[in-house]
């Protein structure tokens, strides 16, 4: 699913009014049904129901959506907040087939005072500006939206909640934002629903569907987009009757040291379960007997060292390399890290220590196998690449990252983005809170590994990598319940995950 910036969203509400063709006032009534329609399912008989439009189209949005609940028996008051006096057409053709309406009960807000009481248990409609708002919100409808955030009723914002912006940050001092429970965006995502210092504007968002065009849609370019199960479907590999472990691969993970065995064991558990035919992990003295112990599938590649990555094995082998889980910044540890990047003639997987080792020596950056993989959480990209205002600056730094040494970055999160070296961006659709939990990283790591292992591309592993760790936490926490997921069990639950593609 494309991200598509506010401008290219009202071209392609252009494009379907005239190629449909369809008229803008009918087009405005098929998203006032969808909403009708979401809305008719969660509601009970006696739910009350307020709305506050705006002048504009986001208004007539809501003055539609009045006039549907009207007619199905709902109980409804609207406000039309008239920050301006002109309305736009399509909102005045609205309000005057609303006003008509003998059970209407609209009222026209011009000062503060004319604002309504709202009362405990009414559920609040959002209706003020939508996606069209381009500077903060002042006056009347600065007012309204802090009554509209003043109490604990549910509120539903249309397409955006207002005061919002879909392509660029809010200023916390100046802009004034609804803090809305639902938000129902019309076709495609925004940019901002997908930052956390907006979660408590946005709340819930779901993507109704209203028909554009989808020549226009197909044709239309952006480097943003939401990793869906389609995509990872299309490139998803089947196994060959006479295929052998050989045929899957031969994986390195270059991992653990004292004290942190764990990391290592869980990047081989699930490398080796995403599929890889064969894997080595190269082991500190001290981390071998307990992966042995835990996990007897993986073979061991010695390092000389007791407790830390010292010396760089033979690469030839292997086809899919990782290093980092657990590995430690020791002194020894930052020189071999120096060789494996020297000496490596395929992409890496770099997470966790080596990414810290990396964010230390930034001038190896630019030795990276191209296509290399980097995995870090906003901390260590933060190391990386320095510290950000906001996310629209966070999304601009990995972008030119990617750009600049042609790596693809996972960086970790709730909508985990992938950038690409192209200046794409996919955003992921599974995952949940419960994954907040220790060596979940590292499952990602060796889940990637294994897949690059197996012949998919980098960029093909990423993204399914992320895919598929991402639904089997959702497996797991439905299993368990968000807080008592652990990376164990992410990893038993991939299985399930790759079944159900």
């Amino acid at each position: 699913m494309k991200i598509l910036s506010v401008e290219q969203i009202r071209l392609a509400d252009a494009f379907t009014i005239e190629h449909e063709p369809v008229l803008s006032i009918d087009l405005m009534e098929r998203a006032a049904t969808k909403i009708f329609e979401w809305m008719r399912k969660r509601l009970q008989p006696q739910s009350e129901v307020m709305i506050f439009a705006g002048t504009g189209n986001n208004g007539g949005d809501g003055l539609a959506l009045a006039r549907l609940l009207i007619e199905n028996g709902f109980h409804v008051n609207t406000s039309l907040i008239r920050y301006t006096e002109t309305l736009s057409p399509d909102c005045e053709i609205n309000y005057n087939r609303l006003r008509d309406m003998t059970a209407s009960q609209l009222a026209d807000v011009h000062q503060e005072a004319d604002l309504p009481v709202v009362t405990e248990g009414t559920i609040i409609v959002d209706a003020l500006f939508g996606s069209g708002l381009n500077r903060p919100v002042s006056g009347l409808a600065k007012s309204t939206i802090d009554l509209i955030n003043s109490g604990d009723n549910v509120v539903i914002s249309i397409d955006m909640p207002s005061g919002l912006y879909a392509d660029r940050a809010i200023d916390p001092k100046l802009d004034t934002v609804v803090e809305a429970d639902y938000t129902l965006s019309f076709q495609f995502p925004k940019l901002s629903f997908l930052w956390p210092e907006n979660d408590r504007f946005v709340g819930r968002w779901e993507i109704l569907d209203i028909k554009l065009d989808l020549r226009f849609i197909s044709e239309v370019r952006t480097p943003f987009s939401m990793l869906e199960k389609r995509t990872v479907n299309g490139f998803l590999h089947k196994r060959s009757k006479f295929s052998h472990k050989g045929t899957f691969g031969h994986a390195l993970i270059i991992a653990g040291s004292a004290a942190k065995s764990g990391a290592a064991i869980l990047a081989a558990k699930a490398c080796l379960i995403s599929g890889a035919g064969l894997l080595h992990v190269h082991l500190p003295e001290s981390v071998q007997i307990p992966m042995q112990s835990a996990f007897p599938e993986a073979m061991i590649s010695r390092d000389a060292h007791q407790d830390c990555f010292s010396k760089l094995p033979d690469l030839s082998p292997f086809n899919a390399i990782a290093a980092g889980p657990g590995m430690g910044t020791a002194e020894e540890t930052v020189k071999a890290m120096k060789l494996l990047i020297q000496q490596a003639t395929t992409p890496l997987v770099l997470d966790a220590d080596a990414l810290n080792i990396l964010a230390e020596n930034k001038t190896w950056l630019a030795f990276l196998p191209k296509n290399s993989i980097l995995t870090p959480h906003p901390g260590e990209f933060e190391r990386l690449v320095g510290s950000w205002t906001n996310s629209f600056e966070r999304l601009d730094l990995q972008r030119q990252l990617s750009l600049k040494f042609g790596v693809i970055i996972v960086l970790k999160g709730a909508h985990t983005c992938i950038s690409f070296p192209d200046g794409q961006c996919v955003f992921n659709t599974t995952g949940n809170p419960g994954m907040a939990t220790a060596g979940s990283g590292d499952v990602l790591t060796g889940m990637i590994t294994g897949l690059i292992a197996q012949q998919y591309s980098p960029s093909q592993a990423a993204m399914l990598g992320v895919y598929l760790h991402g639904l089997a936490g959702d497996l797991a926490a439905g299993k368990l319940g968000m807080e008592s997921v652990i990376a164990s069990e992410i990893i038993r639950s991939i299985p399930e995950a790759f079944k159900s593609l």
